[in-house]
């Protein structure tokens, strides 16, 4: 099926009118955002898919008044973040062992050195640094956007934002990732 050449805005509208198809189409366009999300906070990759589940039932629930005053990632981003948090709950009542959120889950294949520097590197920085960090950077999300999914000023979003980036040109493994000045 081709992609839908609408706008969120419209598919959303279409959504509210009840026609399956944009939903469709809506969660093509966002399914692979979500999933790598969810994948980033549980560290597991069928937990992330049942957070992916999760997630688009949350936006059909929201219909037939769902109004989006924002870019979906940004309306999406709390619902990612709040079932990861839920299932990993749920999930270590069951099970021994627990990663921390906002760990990159390991990739299949060989080891890739500067990717493992990058990580040990980011799991240094604080849950709430580690996560504007990925918001802005793996995300692309603007300030503004970090701020509405996280309910924050975006004045604490660019303190949070300042002091990881500061914590990664100081250290000796990320250091030559910046420009020198």
């Amino acid at each position: 099926m081709r992609d839908d050449p609408r706008s969120d805005e419209e598919l959303i509208t279409a959504i509210n009118a009840g026609e399956e198809a944009a939903f469709e189409a809506l969660y093509r366009r966002y399914r692979d955002w979500a999933a790598g999300l969810a994948l980033r906070f549980t560290g597991d990759y069928d937990l992330a898919l049942d957070v992916l589940q999760e997630t688009f039932i949350y936006l059909l629930e929201k219909r037939p008044t769902l109004r989006l005053t924002a870019r979906l990632t940004t309306f999406l981003y709390p619902a990612v973040k709040n079932l990861s948090i839920a299932a990993r709950r749920k999930r270590s009542r069951h099970a021994p062992g627990e990663q921390g959120l906002f760990e990159l889950p390991a990739r299949e294949g060989p080891p890739d050195s500067a990717r493992e520097e990058l990580a040990a590197v980011l799991s240094t920085l604080p849950d709430a640094q580690r996560e504007v960090l990925l918001m802005r950077f793996a995300d692309d999300m603007a300030i503004e956007e970090i701020a509405a999914a996280l309910a924050i000023p975006a004045g604490t979003v660019k303190s949070r934002l300042h002091n990881a980036l500061k914590a990664l040109r100081d250290d000796p493994r990320t250091r030559g990732f910046f420009a020198s000045e």
